[in-house]
């Protein structure tokens, strides 16, 4: 069982948490801060800013991180409730914004991977991950973490052979009759309400067979209706997303269908589901569209929908769909880091919508800052603040930095831990401090004076040596400003009481002019200080720069791929390369640095459909307008 082997890596310890940290701050001094008012609206910014949890299961062999992947949001009463994998409870919200961890009263003593949350009407209904018969929870008071039992142990999945079986199964192609026999399930589960009353069941985690399908009945317990449906399953020989490896590059790995998820719009099933794998970038989620909740559905031309291959934070597969209190739909997704262990992940939270042309998530500028709305919006374009980021490829210094051993045959240490690395925007390289102790510090210099906006810290794990959960598990730190490097001033700083931030976002009060902005340690939970990234957003107070030129377009022999190059732009920081279906639906978006050059290899076109391509460019002051249309047939 491939699917198996690859995915049983899923379980970690939970601890009772709270919000905040508080850090002792000095008075206020010599930054200039420009008059006005805290916006009423919120901000943003991914990854999601929630106290990820130590995970377990590699605590033999003392590999030791973070991690947080297969989001579900769901609006229940008044609050938003978030579950993932490898925790040991959820969070609420009343906003979106501040989450608050649960420890419910039940819990499967091995964890929960992938959740399946759904609400019916009057209770919270929670299914994890299973290869057999397992428990189904439900909770009318999901706020106090009260959990009741749905049923104790599901019934057997009809035509589902034993765990191991598998193996002798044939493969599964689109087109294919129904199977006589199936996989151990239900993995990777999505319960999903109808609006006639009626409950379906969604599940697969597989890389030779379908997601599958069967109704269910919640009036005796919980029974399935019925048999099994195969839904439909990959074909990476005509979708060019859906193959494995960075940038979909590795043609000769399994890929894996996994993660559904349906969401009913009007008269339209969108079956969603996850592809290719959770281990690169490339990680997305598509959709299968029908009008019936078990099918057929046919694929959508426009897929991926869920797609972020570049910027910060890389990959946005494997979340879910849901429409907030203002009736705003929203997309979430699994983003990989993958330095300590394949399955090192984060979750992110994008924008989406629905139309007559189908359904769309905007990760355009995707981990930059955005507004988070109070009242219903038109395009998702408009929550982004246009705070630019300020710190990409600046000089950064600090307190001290660990040094690795020299190895005898290289006389170079393997791997750089220099405080350089906090601004490359990449979470797979990180500045690891000396000693892991109070008043260490790391300092951006911005290369002149900048108007900030927001800070966001990203901490790394470098040998951590944490398991699970422990009081001193938090994190504690300020954020200075200066304009000359030696006055300071508080930026901002972590509250009471403490909790654990490992990507802690911080909104300025008020526009501040600085062009040094510093770190004060005061605590972390790990063995070691590590940050991989100090990202620091607001304006330069310039010109946006001008719109990309001599843009060309060239689909290879392979319909899947295609070359986009465009010509060097002064000044820009990065560029997004944006394509879709016509000129008014460029709603895929790859996003690169200036230091990658002028030239992309896309790799994710569906065979058959033709697309529009446009390039803007982005620098500290804004974005350009697009440049001009390239057709690509």
């Amino acid at each position: 069982m491939a699917f198996l082997l690859r995915r049983f890596a899923f379980f970690v310890l939970a601890w009772p948490t709270a919000f905040a940290v508080s850090a002792t701050a000095d008075p206020p001094v010599a930054v200039t801060t420009e008059t006005g008012i805290a916006p009423a609206r919120r901000t943003y910014a991914n990854p999601v800013d929630v106290d990820y949890r130590y995970n377990f299961e590699q605590l033999n062999e003392r590999i030791s991180y973070r991690t947080g992947a297969d989001p579900v949001i769901v609006r229940f009463g008044e609050a938003y409730y978030l579950f993932m994998t490898t925790a040991d409870g959820y969070w609420r919200s009343t906003n979106l914004l501040d989450w608050r961890f649960i420890s419910p009263d039940r819990w499967p003593l091995d964890g929960m991977v992938a959740p399946a949350v759904a609400s019916d009407g009057s209770r919270l209904l929670l299914m994890r991950a299973m290869f057999m018969p397992g428990p189904v929870f439900a909770s009318s008071d999901p706020a106090h973490g009260h959990l009741d039992f749905v049923t104790r142990r599901t019934p057997e999945l009809p035509k589902v052979v034993p765990p191991g079986w598998d193996r002798d199964l044939p493969a599964w192609h689109n087109g294919d009759a129904e199977p006589e026999r199936i996989a151990p399930g239900p993995w990777d589960p999505d319960l999903f309400k109808d609006e006639d009353g009626r409950f379906y069941l969604y599940w697969g985690s597989f890389e030779r067979f379908p997601l599958f399908g069967i109704e269910v009945d919640l009036a005796r317990g919980f029974a399935y209706r019925g048999e099994p449906h195969a839904m439909f399953a990959l074909d990476p020989a005509r979708h060019g997303w859906e193959r494995f490896g960075r940038d979909h590059l590795d043609e000769s790995h399994a890929v894996y269908i996994e993660g559904a998820w349906m969401t009913r719009v009007g008269d339209r099933y969108y079956l969603q589901y996850a592809a290719p794998g959770t281990e690169y970038n490339a990680y997305a989620t598509g959709t299968y569209v029908g009008s019936s909740p078990l099918g057929p559905f046919w694929y959508a031309p426009y897929n991926p929908v869920g797609y972020k291959p570049g910027g910060f934070l890389e990959g946005a597969g494997h979340g879910n769909t849901f429409v907030d209190a203002y009736g705003n739909w929203w997309n979430t997704g699994t983003s990989w880091i993958g330095v300590n262990w394949p399955f090192e992940r984060r979750i992110g939270l994008y924008p989406a919508a629905f139309d007559a042309h189908g359904m769309r998530v905007d990760t355009r500028f995707g981990d930059f800052p955005h507004f988070m709305p109070t009242t219903k919006i038109d395009n998702g374009d408009s929550l982004f603040t246009g705070w630019m980021l300020l710190s990409y490829r600046k000089h950064a210094t600090a307190s001290s930095t660990l040094l690795l051993p020299k190895s005898p045959v290289n006389t170079a240490s393997p791997i750089s831990f220099a405080a350089e690395n906090v601004t490359d925007e990449n979470p797979r390289t990180f500045w690891v401090a000396a000693k892991n102790a109070p008043g260490e510090t790391l300092t951006i210099d911005l290369g002149g004076a900048k108007t900030l906006r927001a800070i966001q810290v990203d901490f790394a794990d470098y040998e951590s040596g944490r398991y699970g959960d422990a009081d001193d598990i938090y994190t504690e730190f300020r954020l200075e400003g200066s304009l000359d490097n030696r006055r300071w001033s508080t930026l901002a700083s972590t509250g009471m009481p403490h909790s654990d931030r490992p990507n802690a976002y911080f909104e300025l009060p008020a526009p501040v002019r600085a062009r040094y902005v510093r770190y004060v340690h005061g605590h972390v939970g790990a063995a070691h200080l590590a940050i991989s990234d100090l990202r620091v957003f607001g304006d330069a107070g310039g010109v946006a720069p001008p719109a990309p030129r001599a843009v060309h377009a060239l689909r290879a022999a392979d319909a899947r791929n295609a070359t986009v190059s465009w010509k060097r732009v002064a000044g820009a920081v990065g560029y997004n390369v944006r394509w879709g279906l016509s000129p008014d639906r460029l709603n895929l978006c790859y996003q690169i640095f200036f230091d990658r050059g002028t030239t992309l290899q896309l790799r994710s076109l569906n065979v058959g459909v033709a697309y529009d391509v446009a390039i803007e460019a982005f620098d500290e002051n804004g974005v350009s307008a697009l440049s001009e249309v390239v057709h690509l047939p």
